[in-house]
């Protein structure tokens, strides 16, 4: 497995397996899969170096999972402060495959500067808080019911990591 900076081929790939999530997940509160044509602007806003990060996973050539920092909110004083969120392919859950992409995300955030980093984990889902707090995050705070998804109300933890 190789974790790298993403490329605009890998678009498709990202596009297919976050669209997995949107259909099955309570992960993300997207609710309609995307086409790759709808996630380039989205996918315009990593660069090679500062806060906006995308990191692919890659083994024989498929992309098994994504983890990417954006910006936590537009106000120019929160620019040291982001977002991190990660995907993987389902037969990549505890395999390792997510330590290595945050690994790899979390240093390339350190040395562009980044203070805080803030990730939201829509609950249940303790796979993911194990992931978190493995990395140094810390519950930060509780958002009760905020979003509507599978005819259901969910819970989100926001999680928040010092550099």
């Amino acid at each position: 497995m190789t974790v790298r900076r993403a490329a605009m081929e890998d678009l498709a790939a990202i596009t297919e397996l976050y669209n997995h999530y949107i259909v099955t997940s309570p992960a993300t509160f997207d609710l309609a899969p995307y086409t790759p044509v709808q996630r380039e602007a989205w996918f315009e806003q990593f660069a090679s170096s500062g806060p906006c990060q995308l990191m692919v996973a890659e083994d024989a050539g498929r992309i098994t999972g994504f983890a990417c920092s954006t910006p936590l909110r537009p106000k120019a004083a929160y620019r040291r402060s982001v977002e991190t969120t990660i995907y993987l392919a389902p037969d990549r859950v505890r395999q390792g495959t997510g330590s290595e992409l945050y690994r790899v995300l979390l240093d390339a955030l350190t040395e562009a500067g980044v203070h805080r980093a803030y990730s939201l984990i829509t609950t249940p889902n303790p796979a993911s808080v194990r992931l978190h707090e493995k990395f140094g995050y810390q519950l930060a705070g509780r958002m009760h019911e905020c979003g509507w998804k599978f005819e259901r109300w969910w819970d989100v933890h926001w999680y928040e990591r010092c550099f």
